[in-house]
């Protein structure tokens, strides 16, 4: 019987301790899927101000490394057996926002980061636990490989020991000057092109990629994009040099609260084989939008729960503006984003009072009641690593309308209106044409009832559950181990 990975992650941020989007959501659900399968799994992540307190488990002075401040690590172990530790440096962690206030990244975020990276892998060393491997997330944790390359090869406790990186978001790739880079206690040997200097700039990103054993990215697709000028951000001919270790792993969803059995912000439940209790949902969808008369409820609900910004797609809605308008469909938008996505929203509600509502802000209630309430969920995104409302949609026989790109070309196939067969609707050429286009197809197979829902059903009975992804992720640690 194979023996199950121990496993250091590392991460920037993880539910219930701090989240400023998707990461955040790995961060606590991948740990728990992993352990949930049978590894033992530790994750160190900054404790940032408002953080839970937990029991001191290590304990840094000043200079115990170039460059360390005085700090500690505390531990907390959930209920799933997950052990935290948060490293509790007040200098670089205790401030009012995660990576930066009042719209500015902090300046010294490479030196809070490195400072995370190192404190992870010395507090193993002081614990005298030597993991399977480790596994650091994005940017933030990129310096973790450089350091167990340069500083860990010697020591017993390390020594050795893999390391997978994963790319969450490759536009995020924690550039820095390189003058900067004797106060990260890395030398000149790794600012290199094979190493981490980008040019001339010290590169968080780079150094996961570069010197990691395996690279992972959250979706099949996405893996092929980024190694494209169009995906690529520049790092494509790094990731093309690295394209034999490179693997797309899609992130899974929480199936206990995005459950349309259970979910307890709808008003009514149903199940892939019991939908009744759907056309209550969209009742009350629309009764929250103000949309109450037997038009509404014949129309297809058009939905979106989406950041307003160029790379989900609004630059197409604003050029297609009046044709959707034209659609025998009902709009229902919950968001926030750019001033001027904003206002276009805020303008086609006040002229079509009867089309379309729009909330700006976020609630995680009318989160859920759209996804419960909407008809077609419409995600035409630029770029989508993976994406997860497009897979909560599915769960919740909401049809997703997506652009083939990254995790929602993986997640989503294409409908055969001949067999029926499918789960939504694609378009592939990023223009307002194309997506209306897939709309179009999309409301008119809504006005076929029993082809309607020979989509929904088999939208609903995809699995997009985390404990799919931790398999596959712990298919390529043991990989990784045996390299």
């Amino acid at each position: 019987m194979t023996t199950l990975p121990s496993v250091l992650m590392v991460v920037s941020e993880a539910v219930p301790y701090a989240k400023t989007g998707g990461l955040g959501d790995v961060g606590g659900a991948l740990p728990s899927a992993l352990a949930r399968l049978g590894c033992a799994v530790t994750v160190a992540i900054p404790r940032y101000r408002g953080c839970a307190e937990g029991v001191e488990v290590a304990h840094f002075a000043e200079g115990s490394w170039p460059g360390c401040p005085a700090m500690r690590v505390v531990q907390r172990i959930h209920d799933d057996g997950v052990r935290f530790w948060l490293v509790d440096c007040p200098t670089y962690f205790d401030r009012a926002g995660v990576y930066g206030s009042g719209g500015h990244d902090y300046p010294d975020n490479d030196r809070r980061f490195a400072i995370l990276a190192r404190a992870a892998l010395e507090t193993a060393v002081l614990l005298q636990w030597r993991p399977s491997l480790v596994h650091a997330h994005d940017w933030q944790a990129g310096l973790v490989p450089a350091y167990l390359k340069y500083r860990y090869q010697s020591v017993p406790t390390l020594a050795g020991v893999p390391c997978v990186f994963t790319i969450h978001n490759l536009a995020f790739q924690g550039l820095f000057a390189g003058d900067g880079l004797p106060a990260l206690d890395l030398g000149w040997e790794s600012f290199t092109g094979e190493g981490l200097e980008f040019w001339g700039q010290v590169s968080f990103l780079k150094s996961g990629i570069n010197f990691s054993d395996v690279v992972t990215t959250v979706s099949r697709k996405y893996a092929q994009e980024i190694q494209t000028a169009e995906h690529g951000c520049g790092f494509e001919g790094v990731l093309q040099h690295r394209s034999g270790v490179l693997v797309g792993i899609p992130n899974g969803i929480d199936t206990a609260i995005w459950n349309p059995a259970s979910d307890p912000w709808l008003p009514a439940s149903y199940t892939t084989k019991h939908l009744a209790g759907r056309s209550a949902v969209k009742r009350a969808l629309l009764a929250r939008c103000g949309m109450k008369n037997a038009d509404h409820v014949r129309r297809a609900i058009v939905g979106m729960v989406s950041r307003m910004v160029d790379q989900k797609g609004l630059d197409l809605i604003e050029a297609a503006a009046q044709d959707l308008m034209g659609l025998d469909a009902t709009f229902v938008i919950l968001g926030t984003g750019e001033a001027k996505y904003e206002r276009m929203w805020r303008s086609l509600a006040a002229r079509y009072p009867d089309r379309v509502s729009v909330t700006v802000g976020f609630s995680e209630e009318m989160a859920h009641l759209v996804e419960g309430g909407a008809d077609i969920f419409l995600m035409p995104s630029r770029f989508e690593p993976c994406g997860l409302n497009q897979m909560y949609s599915l769960r919740y026989g909401t049809v997703p309308v997506v652009r083939a790109t990254g995790g929602l070309d993986d997640t989503v196939q294409q409908v055969d209106l001949a067999s029926g067969e499918g789960t939504g609707f694609k378009f592939t050429l990023y223009s307002p044409e194309a997506m209306v286009s897939a709309l179009r197809m999309a409301i008119e197979a809504f006005g076929q009832p029993d082809l309607w829902r020979k989509i929904q059903s088999a939208g609903m009975k995809q699995d997009h559950s985390w404990a799919a992804s931790a398999a596959e992720y712990i298919s390529v640690y043991q990989k990784a181990i045996q390299k």
